[in-house]
């Protein structure tokens, strides 16, 4: 029979994988990190934060060591890194302070906050304005070459973007500044939060359970029919 060969091979190549996925998830090392070269240093607003937060240092960012900022992004240090501009920083998303100053940034979108619910202190190049405007800090002051936005303010509480704002059953949560988003009250769901009652998973979960079970079985017989011995 041939099927012998197929599945060591096939069991090597599981095994290969998840030794793999077990040390990318053990590294938990971060992009955003490592687009500058050099590490996190004392002394600089980032590394006193990480001090004080008891923080470890990985690349130019402070992970946090504590209750639900372990291992995630608390601080992020891009300052002096000849950059010109910022894409993407989902990855620091609950980061508590950043700095870009000190860096050749001649724009930058508001966007790219987004989802920063967290972030309490941004330092960026002048003559660049903080994200959302001033409404969306409480302190924003320009020391020499940098703005420095302090405290960021609840969106929601802003006006213009109350809970009226949102559909009915549904009330306004801030995602970073500037930003808002509507979520569904409690016990409703659904598009426009027009659904009441739990969100039936284990009825979801059983439909996909199933539909996959299906597929596979499919494929099996399907696969195992072209099987021709030898």
């Amino acid at each position: 029979m041939t099927a012998g060969p197929c599945r060591r091979h096939t069991a090597v190549v599981v095994m290969v994988m998840l030794v793999y996925f077990d040390s990318s998830f053990q590294r938990t090392t971060f992009q955003v990190c490592r687009v500058c070269e050099g590490t996190l240093q004392n002394g600089t607003a980032v590394g006193n934060f990480c001090t004080v937060s008891s923080g470890r240092v990985e690349g130019r960012c402070c992970l946090g060591t504590q209750g639900t900022d372990t291992d995630s992004i608390t601080g992020l240090d891009l300052s002096n890194c000849s950059q010109s501009q910022v894409k993407d920083m989902k990855e620091a998303s609950t980061a508590k302070i950043i700095d870009l100053s000190s860096n050749n940034i001649s724009n930058l979108n508001d966007r790219v906050f987004k989802g920063f619910t967290q972030l309490q202190y941004l330092m960026l190049p002048f003559p660049l304005t903080c994200p959302g405007g001033n409404a969306s800090w409480e302190k924003v002051e320009t020391r020499g070459e940098t703005c420095l936005c302090e405290r960021q303010r609840n969106s929601c509480d802003q006006v213009g973007h109350m809970s009226w704002d949102c559909p009915e059953n549904a009330l306004c949560a801030p995602d970073g500044p500037g930003f808002f988003q509507c979520r569904c009250a409690q016990s409703h769901h659904g598009y426009k939060c027009l659904r009441e009652g739990q969100f039936p998973l284990a009825e979801v979960l059983g439909i996909l359970g199933g539909a996959t079970v299906l597929v596979s079985a499919v494929l099996w017989l399907t696969q195992r029919r072209k099987t021709q011995p030898i």
